[in-house]
C-alpha cells in the first residue's frame, strides 16, 4: 500500500481497551498504525515501547497511535498488563490486517530451486541465513536475525509459551509496516521493514522520522 491509496477496512479487538477498533470508527482522525509480528519478536516489543514514548508528541499533533500485534487477545492482554503503554493496542493473530495493508510475508524458495531470488517474495534461505543485524545496539555483535531473537528474549527474561510458539511457527516471516493515515482514510506515509534486503530486518522508523512524517501530515 502506497501513499495516496485508501487504507483498507479493518476491525480488531482492543488489547488495552474494551471493544473493537475499526477504520470506520477512526474516520475523521489521523492515525499512525504499526503492524507487528507477535510477542515472540523482541524488536517488535521494543518498537511498541518506542511508540509509547512518541505517542505524546503525536497526540499533541492530533494523531492517534495504534499498534497491531500478531498475538491472540488474551496472551497480549497478559503481557501488556505488566508492560503497559499509552498507545492503542489491537490483536490480530492471523495477520489479516498486515495482508490488507500489503505488508509482505517472506516466501522462501525450496532448497535446490533454480528460480532467481527476488526479496521478499522469493527469498533465498542462504541469503537470510547470511544476514546479520544489531539495530538497537544491544547485541555484542551483529547476529543472524533468528539468533538475535533468542539472545534478546533471554536478556528480557521473555519465555515463549505455547501460544507464542504457534504464532512464531506460522508468522515468523511476516514483515513489519508503519502507516500514517489521514482523517479521510488515505495513506499519507508508509514504511515497510527490510524492503532492500535481509540485512535491514528489524530496523524500524525512528521516533524522529515518525514525528517528522506526522508533522507533514497535519500541516
Amino acid at each position: 500500500m502506497q501513499p495516496g491509496e485508501a487504507a483498507p477496512e479493518f476491525a480488531l479487538p482492543a488489547v488495552n481497551l474494551e471493544g473493537a477498533v475499526s477504520l470506520a470508527g477512526l474516520r475523521g482522525r489521523p492515525f499512525l498504525i504499526g503492524l507487528f509480528r507477535g510477542l515472540h519478536c523482541p524488536f517488535c516489543r521494543r518498537q511498541v515501547m518506542q511508540l509509547g514514548h512518541v505517542q505524546p508528541a503525536l497526540e499533541s499533533a492530533g494523531v492517534e497511535t495504534l499498534a497491531v500485534i500478531n498475538t491472540p487477545l488474551e496472551r497480549a492482554r497478559l503481557y501488556f498488563r505488566y508492560r503497559p503503554t499509552p498507545i492503542m493496542l489491537l490483536s490480530d493473530p492471523d495477520c489479516r490486517t498486515h495482508q490488507a495493508f500489503g505488508v509482505p510475508h517472506i516466501e522462501f524458495l525450496p532448497e535446490g530451486s533454480s528460480e532467481r531470488p527476488e526479496w521478499p517474495s522469493r527469498a533465498s534461505m542462504a541469503d537470510f541465513e547470511a544476514a546479520r543485524v544489531n539495530p538497537t545496539g544491544e547485541l555484542p555483535e551483529p547476529l543472524q536475525p533468528m539468533a538475535s531473537n533468542g539472545v534478546l528474549n533471554a536478556m528480557d527474561g521473555f519465555e515463549l509459551d505455547e501460544t507464542d510458539q504457534a504464532i512464531f511457527a506460522q508468522h515468523s516471516a511476516q514483515l513489519v509496516g508503519h502507516f500514517l493515515v489521514d482523517g479521510a482514510g488515505i495513506v499519507a506515509w508508509a514504511q515497510i521493514e527490510a524492503l532492500d534486503g535481509p540485512n535491514s530486518l528489524c530496523i524500524f522508523p525512528s521516533a524522529a522520522q515518525i514525528i517528522a512524517a506526522a508533522g507533514r501530515l497535519v500541516r
